[in-house]
């Protein structure tokens, strides 16, 4: 069942003339900004933990500490579903609301546990260093919760973003979070590795505290366990297809540093994921700008395509600065970390630096997409994305640790392309006069994307 967008609660575009519809542009400018300056916080804030941490932890125990950070992250992005997307496309009105979030909250927490527990429990057969954690009751009920917190984290940023107040994902990411993952390390020493993994966790349950206490102060969030009065089910088709998407842009982040440790060894391994890890930020940014524009188009549908084209504008005036100060600072970015890298991950960062451009028309289409309720062609955009990105890396991959590079930026290139095609053809092809008599759809339902 195809979902149905929830009504705009204001004036039809136009109607109170050029004063109304430029707000709304600066609407989705001023979210962008706030989403964009959230992420730069949260990566400045984090690269100066990992700072702290290797200052006062062992190599072994940032090992370890780090494998248990990043399990923690997956199981919060399985634990989602798809209802972070859901929130901001489809938050509901202020009538069911409550009784939605609410509902989420439950959903994504229990979802949370179960993986967790999981996780856990498969320590014997994969992770033989982290069986410590499930050895100690206390250990394990603190990673779960972890992953719990996690989860919720990324919830409450999409109802706040649905709810058009990002400012609050930059006092909360930004600042709380950010800001309580630097200073608990400091505390945690003795601990070994799972005070880092707590410095983690427990910045991230700040973060959900706050979250929940300006819900309540400046949204209006109350507790609604009746919760029949906001059926999720109908967004179903849609969360499953932003859900399978999203697994599937995961799939070659997670593959190609893989597939350069195969072929090339651990040293190259390693600068392929010091390069992407910088150039990610950018990427990063596409994301903000495409939540902003997913949001106020699910606010008022009758603007789509001007906010898709403002959208693009920022997504330009944004990225390509960016590109263009990071290409020629690259040598000098590397150089935080070592010589060894200056001389290896050069030339992938400048090549995933220019593929950032290539992964902000994916992303931006995607929206699109989403947007548009072409949801077959999103999950086949992410198939076109993990088959080309893959294929080519393991096929480029003997030639040396560049060409691992150009396979992400020509698989992103590829699925951006694939997206263009479906969402812009597809609505030519659909204004074309019907051939036989019947009921057509209203111009404009789907969002003029021309």
């Amino acid at each position: 069942m195809k979902a149905q967008a929830r009504p705009y609660s204001g004036s039809p575009a136009g109607s109170a003339g050029g004063g109304r519809s430029a707000r709304r542009q600066d609407q989705l400018t001023r979210s962008s900004f706030f989403l964009m300056a959230s992420s730069v916080a949260m990566a400045v804030l984090g690269f100066v933990f990992w700072i702290i941490v290797a200052r006062l932890y062992p190599p072994e125990q940032v090992g370890l500490a780090t494998t248990l950070i990043s399990a923690t992250e997956l199981i919060a992005f399985f634990s989602l579903f798809g209802l972070n997307s859901t929130l901001i496309r489809f938050l509901a009105p202020a009538g069911t609301r409550n009784a939605q979030i609410t509902k989420s909250v439950l959903l994504v927490a229990g979802s949370a546990c179960i993986l967790a527990s999981a996780y856990l429990f498969g320590l014997r057969w994969y992770g033989h260093d982290l069986v410590f954690v499930r050895s100690d009751l206390l250990l394990a009920a603190a990673f779960v919760a972890f992953c719990v917190f996690a989860a919720l984290n990324q919830l409450t940023d999409a109802v706040f973003i649905g709810a058009r107040k990002p400012q609050f994902n930059l006092v909360v990411d930004g600042g709380v979070q950010g800001l309580t993952k630097i200073l608990l390390p400091l505390f945690l020493v003795g601990a070994g590795s799972y005070g880092i993994v707590t410095a983690s966790g427990g910045a991230c349950a700040a973060a959900v505290l706050a979250s929940f206490f300006f819900l309540w102060r400046r949204v209006g969030f109350r507790v609604d366990l009746r919760l029949r009065r906001a059926p999720l089910l109908p967004q179903a088709g849609f969360s499953a297809a932003s859900y399978a998407f999203s697994a599937l842009t995961l799939v070659p982040i997670l593959v190609t540093p893989l597939i350069a440790l195969h072929w090339l060894g651990a040293a190259a391994a390693g600068y392929y994921f010091v390069a992407f890890q910088i150039a990610n930020l950018l990427n990063t940014l596409s994301d903000n700008v495409g939540e902003a524009l997913l949001a106020e188009v699910s606010y008022d549908e009758t603007r789509f395509a001007v906010m898709l084209r403002r959208s693009a504008l920022i997504l330009a005036a944004v990225q390509i600065p960016a590109s263009v100060v990071l290409v020629a600072a690259a040598g000098l970015v590397l150089r935080l970390f070592g010589g060894s890298y200056v001389d290896h991950a050069r030339g992938p960062l400048i090549i995933l630096t220019v593929g950032a451009l290539a992964v902000a028309l994916r992303t931006w289409v995607s929206f699109g997409l989403k947007l548009a309720g072409r949801l077959g062609h999103l999950v086949a955009s992410g198939v076109v994305l993990t088959a080309v990105t893959v294929g080519l890396a393991v096929a480029w991959a003997p030639k040396g640790l560049l060409w691992i590079g150009f396979a992400w930026l020509v698989g992103n290139l590829a699925s951006g392309v694939y997206g263009c095609i479906a969402l812009f053809a597809r609505r030519r092809t659909a204004r074309r006069p019907a051939t036989t008599p019947g009921p057509h759809p209203p111009e404009g339902a789907e969002g003029d994307v021309r």
